[in-house]
């Protein structure tokens, strides 16, 4: 059973928490559902960039006993920040920025351990994808020890659309892959960088690594041939900060 205090289920209560501007996580509608409710909630998820799910009765019912209608949902515990702002400010400021995208971590506990690498080394923002990325839930709070409630956080419907327009923003595209071209150090990281990371399992997507400017990896001296994406997420923000110091 979820967390109910993130939790709204119901025709109604959902509508009113929509109406309320509240920010959903993402959206459980009973797969045989049909009306103008489901017409406009599926509307309203694509101009919020919700996921929504159509699932059966019975996940509905694992969920919560209760007479949820057909339609569970779950509120964000924070607030997602527009990519574009981001990006325009720090060039403003006259700030290299970094930018980190996650494709595909559903682990929520490494989604909260980068938050708080990331914050610490001072990145800019978290790129999560709208769709086949973890929650920002309890869990994920908790690990990030605070971090995501003071980094900026943005959800974006097409990771590789976004690597477009960071791309034609004028940052470099690194991916961090085992069968990187270049070791990490090797790396000039001082000028506008946003970096990939893919999930442990299925890495970053093959259409992404095509865009992206550099393939970087991590040398490996042990039997073990990788890192947890989130010890190699603070590995690479570090080097950022080490190179960007060095040059001051």
């Amino acid at each position: 059973m979820k967390d109910d205090t993130q939790m709204v289920y119901g025709k109604r209560a959902i509508e009113e928490a929509i109406i309320a501007q509240k920010v959903f996580e993402k959206i459980f509608i009973q797969r045989d559902l049909k009306g103008e409710f489901v017409d406009n909630l599926r509307n309203k998820s694509k101009e919020t960039r919700t996921p929504i799910s159509l699932v059966p009765i019975e996940k509905l019912n694992r969920i919560t006993r209760r007479n949820h209608q057909g339609v569970i949902g779950f509120l964000s515990l924070i607030e997602y920040s527009s990519l574009h702002h981001i990006v325009s400010r720090c060039f403003d400021q006259g700030k290299d920025p970094v930018i980190l995208l996650l494709d595909g971590i559903t682990d929520v506990r490494n989604i909260g351990s980068i938050a708080r690498s990331a914050e610490c080394a001072g990145v800019d923002a978290i790129v999560l994808p709208a769709h086949g990325s973890g929650q920002i839930n309890s869990d994920a709070m908790k690990t990030s020890a605070g971090a995501l409630n003071h980094i900026e956080v943005c959800k974006e419907a097409n990771l590789y659309d976004t690597c477009r327009y960071l791309k034609s923003s004028g940052l470099q595209i690194l991916a961090c892959t085992e069968k990187g071209d270049k070791n990490y150090f090797d790396v000039d990281l001082t000028s506008p960088t946003a970096i990939v990371m893919g999930s442990e399992e299925d890495g970053i997507s093959n259409q992404i690594l095509k865009i992206t400017d550099v393939s970087i990896n991590i040398p490996m001296r042990g039997k073990i041939k990788s890192l947890n994406v989130s010890n190699a997420t603070a590995v690479l923000l570090f080097e950022i900060n080490r190179q960007r110091f060095n040059h001051k």
